[in-house]
């Protein structure tokens, strides 16, 4: 299950983390989010030990979510190092999250 960050816990979690991150942004009404939920849940299952998995309620934290212009959702970011490596809008098949994974690692 990835991890829950906030508007708090992000700059620790996610900026500072010493592995590259996934951070899918999501609200409870999305219903393409819901599709997406099990893709992530089934990557972390596989990549837990060298890839860090986190989501973020776009309602609950809306200025990280402006901050990063997240118009749509679920967008899914990859961050390495600190800064955006890649991003994707919208529910997308396990291989093309998987593609973007194995060029991070």
């Amino acid at each position: 299950m990835p991890l829950e960050v906030t508007d708090d816990t992000f700059d620790a979690e996610v900026m500072k983390s010493k592995v590259p991150v996934l951070v899918d942004f999501w609200a409870p009404w999305c219903g393409p989010c819901r599709m997406v939920a099990p893709i992530v849940d089934k990557l972390e299952e596989k990549h837990k030990e060298k890839f860090k998995f986190c989501k973020i309620n776009v309602d609950n934290n809306q200025k990280t979510a402006g901050q990063y212009r997240v118009m749509s959702i679920p967008t899914l970011m990859f961050f390495k190092d600190g800064k955006v490596a890649e991003t994707v809008v919208g529910a997308v098949p396990e291989s093309s999250l998987q593609s973007k994974i194995d060029k991070l690692l």
